[in-house]
């Protein structure tokens, strides 16, 4: 689900206290997205937003959620937005989150 060598790589990149701030923001950004696709997908900007979402996820090593949002991006570009998961989408980046965080508490990361 995280792909842990991948926040270590980028948290020795950054520094420990850029990573610091990073996490959160990440964090926001998606999760307004995934706020909007929660309460009501636009369909039109599907692609789009899983796009954002996919390359968001990649950086911080969310790797079934970013394989999610791949996926749906690419029926989307094939105009079956109508067909994507998107329930599948939410729950997978609120597995990937508490993961995530609870990884990033236990040291996972370091």
């Amino acid at each position: 689900m995280i792909d842990w060598d991948r926040v270590s790589t980028l948290r020795a990149e950054i520094g420990k206290e850029d990573f610091e701030e990073v996490v959160p923001l990440f964090i926001e950004e998606v999760t307004g997205i995934i706020d909007g696709l929660r309460d009501d997908p636009d369909l039109s900007r599907l692609e789009e937003d899983l796009h954002a979402l996919k390359g968001s996820a990649l950086n911080l090593g969310f790797t079934d959620f970013s394989t999610l949002c791949h996926l749906g991006e690419a029926m989307s570009a094939k105009g079956n937005a109508a067909d994507v998961d998107v329930p599948a989408i939410v729950d997978s980046f609120e597995a990937s989150r508490a993961a995530f965080t609870s990884g990033l508490a236990n040291g996972q990361a370091a």
